[in-house]
This record gives structure tokens, C-alpha cells and sequence, in this order.
């Protein structure tokens, strides 16, 4: 199990606003990329969606292409391999069946090899208010594995958007050994206002672990408005970094003994304990016991 090295990096987080055009959205991720580079970035993370932010089935399927056969990707592992960093594309729309898709995160080293895939696990289908609504469902076949890689400084987990709302997958990541929890996002307007900086703060705390979100933000061309604010969190709850509504790059120094240092102090991965809830049933009248998570 990987708990971190003594070595600080700096990780830069890449805000996007992805339109319908492939190559016009990897023309600006590049250029973002590289400055986040210039500015002294290791480990460079994009938003979800970075190829396309399209809900259209027919022209997002005409747009998208096999993994063996996407360009952004290629582009981008010669981008890591030119410019020697970690680069984490968030994830991209990666055609699998003629109308099925994956919203699948790539981890790259500073070879170009691509050393980690993740699906997306949990589909966002709501109903907001103000008739906003989503199917990801209909276009995405979901992922059914957590996936954890190594870096130079510990183990990082790869998550993806709405995955932020279901805590146990950050949990079962971080007692894998992850110190890094990432964290790629296109959270509405709606409920990023709402719900983004506690959200990622509380994975945060909870794990005693860093936590890297980088985000789209503002109008797109689809019409859809998405909130922006890419967030860099330390293992004590702290915002080390943030965005606002508009492409850029932020950047913080990453000291990974940070994570020792918080899991000392609150030592919940190490507290957990299985239990069962006891509830009344309406039928007969008597005590019905669930099973709680391992």
C-alpha cells in the first residue's frame, strides 16, 4: 500500500468551457496544458468531458470515436511525452458500440504510456428544477470498477463527476492507499452552487486525503451553464486553490505528508467497523435487521 513519498509536486488543474468540436476543445486544452507546464506543473488534470460536452445522441456519436482511434487521445500522450508530466485527462467520450458510450478518465505518464482507465461509475439521470434534466444513462454504459494508480508521490484514485456523491467509493479508495482523490467534473451550475465546495471538502476530510477537481465552467455551446470553480483541497478540509467561471489554470504545491499528518490526527480509516441497522417493519410488528457496509 502506497502512503506517499517525502517529495512535494505541484499539480495544475486545467478549467475548461468544451464545445462541440473535438479538435477545437483539444486545440484549448493544449494550450492550457502547456501553461499549467510553464508555471511549473508535474501532474496537469483536465475536466470531464474535455473531447465534447454534447447531451445530442445523434451528433455526439458522429463526433466521437474508438479509444484505438481518438485523436485527443493521441494528442495528449504525446503532449505528456513532450512536456515530461503526468497527464490526467479527466475523461472523454470514448465510443464503444455504434450508440454506447464510456465516460472514460486516462491516466498518462511522462513516457505517453497510458498507465490507468477508469468508466465513470455513477450515471447522472435528475430532474432539477427549472425543467433541467439528464439522461447520461441514455449514451453511457457505466463503469463497475474503482481503479487506483502510483504516482511518483502516492497512490492516486480516479473518480469522475457525480461519482462525488457517493462517499464509499472515495472511502474504499483511500483504504486502498490513496492519498490523492481526483475528482474531474461538469457539475451544473444548479448544484455546484449548491453542493460543490462542501461536497469536495467533506471527501477531503473524510479521507484525510487531497482532493484535485478540475471543472468546466460557464455557457456552453450546447446551452448547457456548468459551474466552474475548480477546487484544490488539502487533507484537512483547506482550499489550497480555486477557479472561477472562466478557462484558466490553478495551481498548488502538494506536500504529501500532509495526509499522514491529518490521518494521525483523525485516525477514521482506521476506525471503521461493520454494524447492522435494526428497523421496524409494518408488517408483522417486529425488528428487522440490514447489514452495514464492510
Amino acid at each position: 500500500m502506497s502512503t506517499g513519498k517525502a517529495a512535494t509536486f505541484t499539480a495544475g488543474l486545467v478549467q475548461m468551457r468544451s464545445g462541440l468540436s473535438p479538435q477545437s476543445n483539444l486545440d484549448a486544452a493544449v494550450r492550457l496544458v502547456e501553461e499549467a507546464k510553464r508555471a511549473g506543473a508535474d501532474y496537469v488534470l483536465t475536466p470531464e468531458m474535455t473531447n465534447i460536452l454534447e447531451v445530442n445522441r445523434e451528433r455526439l456519436f458522429a463526433a466521437i470515436a474508438p479509444e484505438e482511434k481518438d485523436a485527443t487521445l493521441a494528442a495528449f500522450r504525446e503532449l505528456a511525452r513532450k512536456l515530461g508530466i503526468f497527464l490526467h485527462v479527466g475523461s472523454l467520450a470514448i465510443k464503444l458500440l455504434p450508440e454506447r458510450a464510456a465516460n472514460r478518465s486516462f491516466l498518462i505518464d511522462r513516457k505517453g504510456d497510458i498507465i490507468a482507465r477508469y468508466d465513470k461509475i455513477h450515471m447522472f439521470d435528475v430532474e432539477l428544477s427549472g425543467g433541467e434534466s439528464y439522461r447520461e444513462s441514455r449514451n453511457y454504459r457505466p463503469g463497475e470498477i474503482g481503479v487506483a494508480a502510483d504516482l511518483p508521490w502516492g497512490r492516486l484514485g480516479l473518480t469522475v463527476c457525480y461519482d462525488l456523491r457517493f462517499p464509499s467509493l472515495y472511502r474504499a479508495l483511500a483504504e486502498a492507499g490513496c492519498s490523492f482523490l481526483a475528482i474531474p467534473s461538469a457539475f451544473t451550475k444548479q448544484t455546484g452552487e449548491a453542493h460543490w465546495h462542501v461536497l469536495n471538502r467533506a471527501r477531503a476530510i473524510e479521507n484525510g486525503a487531497f482532493v484535485l477537481a478540475a471543472a468546466q465552467g460557464g455557457k456552453h455551446e450546447n446551452g448547457r451553464e456548468t459551474f466552474g470553480h475548480s477546487l484544490i483541497v488539502d487533507p484537512w478540509g483547506r482550499i489550497l486553490a480555486e477557479g472561477d467561471t472562466e478557462p484558466g489554470v490553478i495551481l498548488a504545491v502538494i506536500d504529501p505528508a500532509e495526509v499522514t499528518s491529518a490521518r494521525a490526527k483523525i485516525p477514521s480509516l482506521q476506525h471503521g467497523r461493520r454494524f447492522e441497522i435494526i428497523e421496524p417493519m409494518a408488517e408483522p410488528a417486529h425488528l428487522h435487521a440490514v447489514r452495514g457496509p464492510a
